[in-house]
């Protein structure tokens, strides 16, 4: 057998290197992780925790409003954005330590550089003028802001990367982009102040979850004041002395301080030599198998940079089925069915299974349980923002194929409905639930009369 320098060198260190890595080095292997970034990859870095911070932040112009309803009296409020930054800032490099010290904890060698393969065993340190080697190898390096390069003006525009770190709060943005980025961010500044335009070139936001909840939440977004224009996209982008000027198809125009492209991410596997190693990519990214392997033998990927299912969960749950096939003796793959995913929108989405629309395409016949209402905590304030709830289900069987959430719990009430969607839950046995009352969840099982389909306009 070969000697090696490691018996396992990871190329990045976001939270599927990092669990790798880490459960690797506790069964006793020799092991490496190189990151040319900061440790914590995007979801701690650039991603999902710094913006949740940026979610709270800007949820609370509405909670003072609704406050006064409360009985409350409250002072004008007034947002330090800078103030905000140094707090959250501070919160990302406690994280990111904390990601350093499990890694050095569990045994594993943490290198500050970035990694380039230059055959299927051996690595360049970039920058460290030296080259290492090791028997496996597993590539996490995630996924990249997608920027369509040859758009006039490009180099004007910001993405969700710099969105984190803008030096000061804009008074006028637009957002290009129609998917769970996008809508994002475009209800995080509207919530901070600014005034928000919505670009985006399909029929309506989000493609690929529910009709009806794209539907719904467009048209919660246009009621908070967000300006959503559909069918629409940039020809060029113009700085003038007033600003950034998006030329838009169809000849309008749309005048902002920033202007933020979010159009989706891309596999990051630029400079990492994988010709060099013979690895093979499938639409940009890099193509693997049920246990995350490449062609090349000793080769693995795991999270976004193999564009599976593109979640901080399922990264993780990668990189432990990695570690248990190859260091525990342990052979494991994960099911990336019926994974549950958040959009945290304002209100928030929360969706399992099957859209309504999947559930079709693929053959089912369906019936479909579809509420909306107003929830108590706004009714009681005179707020007019409504939340949606519907389940997707198989006729005969009755087993609950989807279920989609649209309201500020969303996120927190999927989370719990997967459990019992993955375990192949029916509508008679949800029913048979009690509810917890008054909640907003309890309309998940007190739904009794199915939902005759009518025609979405616009969702479609």
């Amino acid at each position: 057998m070969a000697e090696y320098d490691y018996d396992l060198f990871v190329i990045g260190a976001g939270s599927g290197g990092v669990r790798a890595a880490r459960l690797a080095a506790i069964s006793g292997a020799r092991v490496a992780v190189a990151e040319e970034h900061r440790v914590g990859g995007t979801c701690v870095i650039r991603g999902c925790v710094p913006k949740k911070f940026m979610v709270y932040a800007s949820e609370y112009a509405s909670h003072f409003k609704t406050a006064k309803a409360y009985g409350w009296t409250l002072g004008e409020p007034s947002f330090d954005w800078s103030a905000f930054l140094a707090e959250k800032d501070k919160e990302i490099a406690r994280l990111s330590g904390i990601y350093v010290t499990n890694l050095q904890n569990a045994g594993a060698e943490l290198v500050h550089a970035k990694a380039r393969l230059l055959d299927a065993h051996t690595v360049e340190l970039v920058g460290k003028e030296r080259t290492v080697t090791a028997e496996k190898i597993l590539i996490a390096t995630g996924g990249r802001p997608w920027l369509p390069r040859g758009l006039e003006g490009i180099e004007h525009v910001i993405t969700s990367d710099e969105a984190f770190h803008l030096e000061r709060l804009p008074e006028r943005m637009v957002i290009a982009g129609g998917g769970y980025i996008a809508v994002e961010f475009a209800c995080i500044f509207k919530g901070l102040g600014v005034d928000v335009t919505l670009v985006h070139r399909g029929p309506n936001i989000l493609r690929g979850f529910d009709d009806h909840v794209r539907a719904h939440l467009a048209e919660e977004m246009e009621k908070k004041g967000i300006n959503v224009l559909l069918g629409s996209q940039h020809e060029k982008v113009e700085k003038t002395a007033s600003g950034l000027v998006s030329h838009l198809t169809g000849g309008a125009r749309v005048e902002a301080d920033v202007v933020l492209f979010a159009l989706g991410r891309e596999a990051y596997v630029e400079g990492l030599g994988l010709e060099k190693a013979g690895v093979e990519l499938t639409d940009g990214a890099i193509a693997v198998d049920a246990y995350s392997r490449t062609n090349v033998a000793n080769i693995w990927a795991v999270g976004d940079v193999t564009n599976r299912i593109n979640l901080t969960p399922v990264a993780i749950r990668e990189g432990a089925a990695f570690a248990q096939t190859e260091f525990y003796g342990n052979p494991t793959t994960f099911d990336h069915e019926m994974v549950a995913s958040a959009v945290f929108s304002q209100p928030a989405i929360g969706a399992v299974g099957m859209s309504e629309a999947e559930a079709r395409h693929a053959g089912y016949k369906v019936d479909i349980y579809l509420s909306r209402f107003r929830a108590m905590k706004n009714t009681f304030a005179g707020g007019d923002e409504r939340a949606l709830i519907k389940l997707v289900v198989e006729q005969g069987s009755e087993r609950i194929l989807g279920c989609h959430v649209v309201a500020p719990d969303g996120p927190e009430i999927i989370q719990m409905a997967a459990i019992a969607l993955k375990m192949g839950v029916t509508k008679p046995q949800w029913d048979a639930t009690c509810a917890v009352h008054p909640t907003l969840a309890e309309e998940l099982v007190t739904m009794r009369e199915k939902h005759v389909p009518q025609e979405l306009g616009a969702a479609a």
